[in-house]
């Protein structure tokens, strides 16, 4: 499919499109990167931050990253409907003191005519795991 295609209203195929998209740029762990998929004006509750326009975002996510290392992602499509998808996620990181934690959550993102992730929603819970129960 096409990135162009990747507008409301959504289908399964470019809704699953849209979420390995998301992963595979948040993979990179580059906040500049994974900003763009976002409009300027975009805003974000991450748990119990409010984060709003892409240059917020940035400064979230290098602040993230820094502490967050080996960070894995995984996200799963849970629905979808017009301009709004809905995800589950996991992902993996070590703090700066080698503790290993796995994170769970839900995402609920909506769109604008453009594609672009105009509002997202994140609940998110960690468990601390040892390193031998990693699976990402």
């Amino acid at each position: 499919m096409d990135i162009k295609n990747l507008v409301p209203p959504f289908t399964l195929e470019s809704a699953l499109m849209k979420v390995q998209l998301a992963e595979d740029a948040w993979n990179t762990r580059n906040p500049n990167k994974v900003a763009l998929a976002y409009t300027v004006d975009s805003e974000w509750r991450n748990r119990t931050q409010f984060i709003n326009g892409r240059k917020e975002i940035i400064d979230f996510l290098t602040k993230k990253w820094k502490t967050e290392q080996c960070y894995r992602l995984r996200k799963e499509l849970w629905g979808f409907r017009n301009n709004r998808i809905a995800v589950r996620f996991e992902y993996e990181y070590r703090d700066e003191h080698q503790q290993w934690y796995r994170a769970y959550g839900n995402e609920l993102w909506e769109f604008d005519d453009e594609g672009l992730m105009q509002k997202r929603y994140a609940s998110i819970n960690d468990l601390k795991i040892e390193k031998k129960d990693r699976k990402l």
